[in-house]
């Protein structure tokens, strides 16, 4: 298990509901593989540096996990394809 920071920028006009639904999606994934979650910290929504998909602002989420380096990866893979993510990174501490 290595600990990994997981930043998403969700889109804007997203309400609270749909990004806590969110947010226990990505949860449920990083559990199901045998990782944990150790903190989460919604920042809000903040103006980004430059437009992506035509959006100026976006909803940052910070999450702080652990989980296997192979399960990279496919979390990588899921976060790509879910339609209200507009940005995210995943980075090893």
């Amino acid at each position: 298990m290595r600990n990994y920071e997981v930043i998403l920028i969700v889109h804007p006009e997203l309400d609270e509901n749909a990004v806590k639904g969110l947010l226990d999606r990505v949860q449920g994934w990083i559990t199901t593989a045998g990782g944990s979650i150790d903190k989460v910290d919604q920042w809000g929504k903040r103006r980004m540096a430059y437009s992506i998909r035509k959006q100026r602002e976006g909803q940052y989420v910070y999450i702080e996990t652990q989980f296997a380096p192979t399960f990279s990866a496919e979390l990588e893979r899921n976060l790509r394809l879910l339609e209200p993510v507009i940005r995210y990174s995943i980075i090893s501490v």
